[in-house]
Formats: structure tokens, C-alpha cells, sequence
């Protein structure tokens, strides 16, 4: 294994949660989630490169994996060409805490329920990402990224005390 790929499989495994909070949020099985991640992982390899470091890395990430998700399972292609990293391996890891696994469950279960944008801000919100890199990720104003996460949290209220 090279430098470069080394130093990529780093980032990816300090950024797993990220990769897998988006598989989780725009997938509906065990299996569609692990697909998911492994195309997320081949389409940050594929753009690593092009990382210019204008914006934080995170913001890169999440760009490129919500872009993925987005569009891969709008497409229902489901037969990623995975050769160019063929000697990287990366686990798809989930906690094993029964009582936080039901609670976040239950979150995820209703945060599907949104579109996929208010489930981007949701995702990230929750990962403490700025406003501003939201913003810059997703191509809102700062602003509008306010206050969508601002509805958007009477409406998980809302939707989580009705599916508790």
C-alpha cells in the first residue's frame, strides 16, 4: 500500500461515523447500508485527488457522501466497481448498546421520514457541524440553514413522540 492510500484509509477510519450515519439515514436495510458505505468510501477514493483543502475535509466528505447516497439509490444501481481499492479493506462497524441502539432507532426511523436535504441537515446538526459548513456543503445561505434546522426540530418532536 502506497502513502496515499494509506494516508486515505486513515481519514476514513476517522471519519467512519460520518460515512455510516449517511448510509444509515438514506438506506432501509442492514445490507443497502453496507453497500452504501463501501460506494461512499469508492467515491471518496475517486475524488481525493481533486481535494484542493478550501474547505474542511468534513465538508468535502459530506458533500461527497450525501451526493452518493442521493443519487445512487436514486437510481437503484446497485453494482459499484470497487477493483481501485482492492487491497483496502474497510469494516462497517455498529455499537452494540440495546437501550442507545432503540433510541437511535427511533431517531433515524424518523428522520427518513424527511426529504433527503432536511435529512443532510439533520445528519450534520447532530455531528455539530457549523452552520456554515452546512451551508457550504448542501449550497444554501447560512441563514436559510438556520432556520430549516430551526422547523426542523419542532418537527422531530413532533414525529418522535408520535412514533415513540
Amino acid at each position: 500500500m502506497d502513502s496515499k492510500q494509506k494516508e486515505f484509509s486513515q481519514l476514513i477510519k476517522g471519519n467512519q461515523g460520518l460515512i455510516i450515519k449517511v448510509s444509515r439515514l438514506y438506506t432501509n436495510s442492514l445490507e443497502d447500508e453496507q453497500d452504501l458505505f463501501q460506494e461512499i468510501v469508492l467515491q471518496l477514493w475517486r475524488s481525493y485527488d481533486s481535494f484542493k483543502g478550501n474547505s474542511k475535509i468534513s465538508t468535502w466528505m459530506y458533500r461527497v457522501a450525501l451526493n452518493t447516497a442521493i443519487t445512487l439509490f436514486r437510481k437503484k444501481t446497485k453494482s459499484p466497481l470497487t477493483s481501485e481499492l482492492d487491497e483496502v479493506h474497510f469494516e462497517y462497524e455498529q455499537e452494540q448498546d440495546d437501550e442507545k441502539q432503540a433510541q437511535i432507532s427511533l431517531l433515524y426511523k424518523v428522520i427518513k421520514l424527511l426529504p433527503n436535504v432536511e435529512r443532510a441537515i439533520v445528519m450534520m446538526y447532530l455531528d455539530d457541524v457549523s452552520y456554515k459548513e452546512i451551508a457550504e456543503t448542501l449550497g444554501i445561505t447560512e441563514v436559510n440553514a438556520r432556520v430549516k434546522m430551526n422547523r426542523l426540530k419542532k418537527t422531530l418532536k413532533e414525529l418522535m413522540t408520535q412514533h415513540a
